[in-house]
């Protein structure tokens, strides 16, 4: 299979996986372990996050409505700390591998589903955070934000929308997500889905459905 471009979730990816910091923010609460994203994956598409990553809902809004999903399940957490946990460590191989790509000649996506808090499309709240996701953001040829899009992942519109940006066939794409329900829509379209576990089992899928090298810069 010949590819042009290269598609990319951004947290999880080319970040370190929010998860992670809300795993850390349970145990801090002696909450249990994941029942934060159980309260986001319940009732998916109509639940406080996805209304949020949607923006049909605003910071305040989510705070409330995220406050009482979580309370109807006993649990004590505010929709305005799991904010606080979403901007994750940039990966620098990952940056890299952009570079990398970029200059073999590839076609480089950004399908994000973010919310519109804090500073820019990973929600940092610092100024240098923010002009650092910046300048990697610039190096994509499109970047579509679910909070701007309207619409999010896994609903198959928003990758539809990222073909026709990148005026490619989704056969011609390599998809990389950290979630297996986000890599199933891409996949049914005839895009190569790489399902993100860590920075290295990515570069390293991601070389061999490219055949490239072992030394190559984002190895």
């Amino acid at each position: 299979m010949s590819f042009a471009a290269v598609i990319f979730d951004f947290g999880g990816v080319i970040t370190s996986s929010p998860f992670e910091a809300f795993n850390r923010l349970e145990a801090q609460r002696g909450l249990p372990r994941d029942c934060i994203r159980q309260i986001n994956a319940a009732d998916p598409d109509t639940n406080a996050w996805a209304r949020f990553e949607r923006a049909e809902i605003d910071a305040a809004a989510f705070d409330d409505a995220f406050t009482a999903e979580a309370q109807a399940r006993g649990l004590d957490i505010r929709g305005a700390d799991v904010i606080g946990c979403l901007a994750g460590d940039v990966r620098p191989r990952m940056v890299d591998a952009l570079d990398a790509l970029k200059a073999a000649g590839f076609i480089l996506g950004c399908i994000t589903n973010n919310v519109r808090a804090g500073k820019g499309s990973a929600m940092v709240f610092d100024n240098a955070r923010a002009a650092e996701i910046g300048a990697i953001m610039e190096r994509f040829d499109h970047v579509i934000e679910s909070s701007k899009a309207g619409v999010r992942k896994p609903d198959p519109r928003i990758y539809a929308m990222m073909c026709e940006a990148l005026n490619v066939a989704p056969q011609a794409c390599i998809y990389l997500d950290d979630l297996g329900v986000n890599c199933k829509p891409a996949a049914a379209m005839g895009m190569a889905a790489i399902k993100v576990t860590g920075e290295a089992q990515a570069l390293a899928d991601l070389r061999g459905l490219l055949n490239l090298s072992d030394d190559w810069p984002g190895a």
